[in-house]
């Protein structure tokens, strides 16, 4: 059975377009609806600059996309990890339909690690004369993922990890979020704290080129070629019933209404969204990284933001929910506090971490960046009922911190989709905004002190008498200071596991 497994997935080689077939583009933004004479008027004030506007809460993050979805009248374009079967993604493909119902053509580009047992309802969505999906990487029907997984390393394993989202050629969002219930606070169990940019200005065309090189790779595959077929008659109707049903639930009521009563609704409804001011561009990995056979820095997103570190001159602000700095990192590291840099990074605990061989990875340089004196906080998972309506930095009173951030001299912001981790920098393709501006610099520094003083342990590193070394968490509960001799709310047999999985060599893959 095995042999006729390897025999069926080729060499674990991975589906491309075959033929490559004719290119598609953005097309012209438009210039004669409410959200082009919006954003036109906005854009008047502020000539030759971008308009950034931070989507801190779960909640204004999807009446984002929805408004947009509701005022397109063109075309939209929308590129991400996971797109989930939940009642967010219902909500989102239902609202897709209808803009493609009034003639928007809608370009869905989608990883494919998290699409198995969805063929239909994908090839039903593909059906409609105004809807393209194509899958980015994807694996091959009939042969168990896994296998191609645990076989295909370095070809297999490298995933589309952006997150974009246009519509007309007029207003994007990036960020760290993507399509399902825990990104958009509509899952009652748990709920990333991330954080997106919606952004208008002359970066918007940017975003527009980036996917559009994307949708033209050869990576990308139309849905109809990696199923081999299309849609059965009718089973576009079935779709639109099951999406029907998904979304009339009495849960989904209550947070639609939610959504209708949103502030920020209202505002992108009349044009009056509030912005920072700056000039933004985008930084994006080349999609031909997942399929070179060696580490080419011109494809890499890192060579893009290395002359932002080389300006570098007095602060260093990190939030990333997946940190593993490698020993490259910590040479990195090392050189910026030899040169005076303030470091001071914020990422998961080992209970908030919803990936515990990702902190396994991280944990086995605490020390080492603690001696250097970075700074390091780590989220704690025992969080606030609710938001006191402030902004913070990822906006939730979540369990998992989720943003991927860092801040320059408390100026320049990057917002994305890249965790500083081996995985982003080398194995998966990633996308994000630069953004210079003292306005949202100074916000989302105060934004970094309140987060890491209210909700996360600070990490000190603590000598005893005999001349040993021992990590100390410090932080603030229900009002009050506690210390914390062991990784904080996590069971000895959760520590236990990650002490062994740090003997694994799999940290390339983290």
């Amino acid at each position: 059975m095995l042999l006729v497994l390897l025999a069926g997935l080729g060499g674990c080689s991975t589906l491309v377009r075959d033929p490559p077939g004719p290119e598609a583009h953005a097309l012209p933004p438009v210039t004669d609806s409410g959200l082009a004479r919006s954003v036109a008027r906005q854009l008047s004030r502020h000539p030759g600059e971008d308009g950034v506007h931070l989507l801190d809460n779960g909640l204004d993050a999807l009446v984002a996309r929805l408004v947009l979805i509701e005022q397109a009248r063109r075309g939209i374009d929308l590129q991400y990890y996971l797109y989930h079967a939940d009642e967010v993604g219902a909500l989102f493909t239902e609202a897709l339909l209808r803009a493609a119902d009034r003639g928007v053509r809608v370009r869905i580009l989608v990883d494919d690690i998290d699409l198995g047992g969805r063929d239909e309802a994908i090839l039903a969505l593909d059906r409609h004369p105004n809807v393209e999906v194509r899958l980015f990487n994807p694996f091959r029907r009939g042969v168990p993922q896994v296998l191609q997984l645990a076989l295909g390393v370095g070809r297999t394993t490298r995933r589309m990890h952006n997150k974009s989202f246009t519509v007309d050629g007029l207003a994007t969002i990036l960020g760290g979020r993507n399509i399902g219930n825990e990104y958009f606070a509509a899952d009652p169990a748990v709920e990333f704290a991330d954080l997106d940019a919606l952004a208008i200005g002359p970066v918007v065309p940017q975003v527009s080129d980036a996917f559009d090189r994307y949708w033209n790779s050869l990576q990308a595959v139309p849905v109809t070629q990696v199923m081999g077929r299309t849609a059965r008659a009718g089973d576009e109707v079935v779709l639109r019933r099951v999406l029907g049903e998904a979304v009339s639930s009495a849960r989904v009521h209550l947070y639609r209404e939610a959504l209708r009563e949103s502030p920020l609704a209202q505002a992108l409804r009349s044009g009056r969204v509030q912005y920072y001011w700056g000039h933004a561009r985008l930084v994006v990995d080349d999609p031909r990284k997942v399929a070179a056979a060696e580490h080419d820095e011109s494809l890499l997103i890192k060579a893009q933001l290395r002359p932002l570190f080389d300006r570098l001159q007095q602060e260093l602000l990190i939030v990333s929910p997946y940190f593993v700095p490698g020993r490259e990192g910590l040479d990195f590291f090392r050189r910026l506090r030899a040169r005076g840099v303030r470091v001071r990074i914020l990422t998961n605990s080992l209970a908030s971490n919803d990936v515990a061989i990702v902190h396994s990875g991280y944990a086995r340089y605490r020390k080492a960046l603690l001696r250097m004196g970075v700074e390091l906080y780590e989220m704690n998972r025992r969080q606030p009922a609710a938001n006191d309506g402030r902004r913070s930095l990822p906006g939730s009173s979540s369990a998992s911190l989720h943003a991927k951030t860092f801040l320059l001299d408390r100026r320049t912001a990057f917002i994305g989709s890249l965790n500083l981790d081996p995985r982003s920098m080398y194995e998966n393709t990633e996308i994000g905004l630069v953004v210079d501006s003292p306005d949202l610099g100074r916000d989302m520094a105060r934004a970094f002190e309140r987060e890491v003083r209210e909700r996360a342990f600070r990490v000190r590193l603590v000598r005893d008498e005999g001349g040993g070394e021992h990590l100390e968490w410090k932080g603030i509960e229900d009002g009050r200071p506690v210390v914390y001799r062991h990784e904080p709310h996590s069971s000895i047999w959760l520590r236990m596991g990650v002490m062994l999985m740090r003997l694994l060599p799999v940290e390339s893959q983290l």
